[in-house]
């Protein structure tokens, strides 16, 4: 009695429409989907055998995009290889490197730059050997975030320096994410670069977005600004408007700085106005974000997971609009860390 196998999608007959693009061929809807699955002992045309036991999916804070993506991404793993596919909550990028290349977890999310310092032994990473691991897909792009409360003076990123008027020359408090965590890499990396002079706190997402917003009769919160990097829109952020209101800094120019000077996937890129209700967009730093899987995850874990990931995108799209920007093209791209071998093998019998 074989597990449920996934078949391939039928091979078009006649001249593809014009719309009909190699992603939407790969990005097979739900409604499509749901014939794909054979039940029972039927095994289908696919001949990858489905995985033999659980697996643990490090996604990332509670309520971030990487928690949110990987839930949906695990309950759609799970649902097609009859597998379960356990996400659990972690700080981030650091964390889910560290437990994923010693075993702890079989897959993980990280950002571009925290995997490249992992694999090559610097930055976070520099107290020992390069971390091992593969990578099956390069996904969309994490969008640095410096929030601040409307009320705040900060107009722009030099404005956290203390206010030369004010003669106790008070440090502005801004939080950097979660300690060892991807966010506190970026923060602590544009901090630096521009040179701006703040008490640097770690808090995660919630605990930051809590800490922004003033209680009972206190004119500030207790905290001045929160720098988060992350998917747009990052629901907890997006949720401030109904209270103190935000605003986010424009960071353009240490952007360019950063993406000029040092390698690791770092872009210039901006924040829709549309994301969370803004007057207009907002430059700021960008980096993709890498799947990544322990050295030996099987090729079956390994192969149904990028699988699920492409053919049947489309329902991961409802539980998070970064699955949109997923594009078996860009996938491949995740230089130095080198594909899992099961997943480049996906991307050759899918022509990529």
């Amino acid at each position: 009695m074989d597990r449920p196998r996934l078949l391939p999608p039928a091979r078009p007959t006649g001249t593809t429409s014009p719309g009909m693009t190699r992603r939407s061929v790969l990005g097979l809807g739900a409604a499509a989907a749901s014939g794909l699955l054979l039940p029972g002992c039927s095994r289908g045309r696919a001949d990858e055998p489905a995985p033999s036991e659980a697996a643990v999916f490090a996604t990332g804070n509670q309520n971030g995009v990487y928690n949110q993506f990987g839930t949906a991404l695990s309950a759609l793993v799970s649902e097609v290889t009859g597998m379960e596919l356990k996400p659990i909550v972690t700080n981030g990028s650091v964390e889910n490197l560290t437990m994923v290349a010693s075993g702890k977890a079989d897959l993980g999310f990280s950002t571009s730059d925290s995997a490249l310092a992992a694999y090559e032994g610097t930055g976070a990473f520099s107290t020992g050997r390069g971390l091992r691991f593969t990578a099956l897909a390069r996904l969309y792009d994490n969008y640095v975030h410096v929030v601040v409360p409307m009320a705040s003076r900060a107009k722009e990123l030099m404005d956290l320096n203390p206010d030369g008027s004010d003669p106790k020359r008070r440090k502005m408090v801004v939080s950097v994410g979660p300690k060892n965590s991807g966010t506190q890499i970026i923060a602590d990396l544009i901090l630096d670069t521009a040179g701006v002079d703040v008490t640097r706190v770690n808090m995660s997402l919630e605990a930051s977005v809590k800490a922004l917003q003033p209680v009972g009769n206190a004119s500030r919160g207790a905290i001045d600004a929160f720098i988060w990097s992350g998917g747009v829109p990052t629901v907890p952020i997006a949720e401030l408007q109904k209270t103190v209101g935000f605003r986010l800094l424009n960071i353009g120019k240490v952007a360019e700085t950063i993406a000029l000077q040092r390698f690791g996937g770092f872009l210039v890129s901006a924040i829709p106005p549309s994301q969370y209700g803004l007057a207009g967009s907002v430059p700021t730093l960008a980096v993709p974000n890498y799947l990544i899987a322990k050295p030996n995850l099987s090729d079956s874990w390994a192969w149904w997971t990028v699988n699920t990931l492409f053919r049947r995108q489309n329902d991961l799209i409802p539980k998070h609009p970064e699955a949109g920007a997923l594009d078996p093209r860009s996938a491949i791209a995740t230089m130095p860390v080198p594909l899992h071998p099961a997943a480049e093998r996906w991307y050759r019998q899918n022509h990529i």
